[in-house]
């Protein structure tokens, strides 16, 4: 398979619930290509998804600082501040991607909460 066929069985699995198998197929995807940005991505949301949400803040944070206009990552990153309780750093992060896409319909509705 692929890189791409790999990240697309992993991100569906991930879709699915199947955390487990997605992380093989996702690991294998990083493993062919350490700066594959999405499967790190997706790596990230699974370790909140699994309980480790110090993990998955990290790995988010990281994921930021080397791609800081991805909108995607933004947009988890917000939403992972927001569920562990950190809303002024939601909020900023929502006005960030608002500053960079004013038509981002979840930041704006989550920014209404601020």
């Amino acid at each position: 398979m692929t890189a791409q066929e790999l990240y697309d069985t992993g991100f569906a699995a991930r879709c699915d619930g199947r955390y487990r198998e997605a992380k093989l197929y996702l690991e294998q995807v990083v493993s062919m290509d350490p700066h594959h940005t999405k499967a790190h991505w997706q790596l990230a949301l699974i370790k909140g998804f699994e309980g480790d949400f110090d993990g998955s803040l990290a790995d988010l944070k990281r994921l930021n600082q080397q791609n800081p206009n991805d909108l995607d990552i933004l947009n988890d990153l917000g939403m992972t501040y927001n569920m562990l309780g950190y809303p002024d750093e939601a909020c900023e992060t929502f006005a960030r991607i608002l500053h960079i896409n004013p038509d981002h319909e979840n930041a704006r509705r989550q920014l209404a909460y601020c």
